[in-house]
């Protein structure tokens, strides 16, 4: 019998504040990034939670997500590139897909959107038809698109970034604090 995803990611979280694992670090090729930023996530799927940092560089040709738990320590480096994407667990297992919400649901237990997420947290709509509901300065305040539906509950001081996310999708809500744009 299959364990539930929260099950599996739970597992996943525990074993590796067992093993001190070394940790994962950005690996993405040189090219000139069109966004980096450091900052926490938190998840809640269905009855359980968890959180922890999250390290992003999004470049033209691919993207690079670290995340650690809380202690620092390795969750899951992703690597998507043109020829699919490849999520790394700590003990150095590669797991493959076609796309990021397929392979983090079935590696980590929760959905990871990342070819949305690239706009979202850019303040952008991206390309597929969404509902935006915006404030008077003109920053999106709500988005709904591909099934997600995005918060924007807070912008950096000069309002030009968005600082505090959150997205939900039945059953999952991811929680993005950004606390560092490179």
């Amino acid at each position: 019998m299959k364990a539930p995803p929260a099950a599996r990611l739970l597992a996943l979280v525990l074993a590796l504040l067992q093993a001190a694992c070394a940790e994962l670090q950005l690996q993405l090729p040189p090219e000139e990034p069109q966004f980096e930023f450091a900052g926490r996530i938190a998840v809640r799927y269905r009855d359980e939670a968890s959180s922890g940092n999250i390290a992003w560089r999004h470049g033209a040709s691919g993207d690079e997500v670290l995340i650690t738990n809380p202690l620092g320590q390795g969750v899951a480096r992703i690597v998507r590139s043109g020829a699919g994407v490849v999520l790394v667990t700590p003990d150095g297992a590669e797991h493959r897909a076609e796309d990021a919400e397929t392979l983090t649901e079935r590696v980590l237990g929760f959905r990871l959107p990342l070819d949305g997420m690239a706009d979202w947290v850019r303040g952008l709509s991206g390309g597929t038809p969404a509902q935006e509901r915006r404030d008077a300065a003109g920053r999106l305040v709500e988005l709904r698109q591909a099934g997600w539906i995005v918060e924007y509950q807070q912008w950096s001081d000069d309002g030009r970034r968005p600082a505090r996310l959150k997205l939900t999708y039945p059953g999952l809500e991811l929680r993005l604090a950004i606390a560092e744009w490179k």
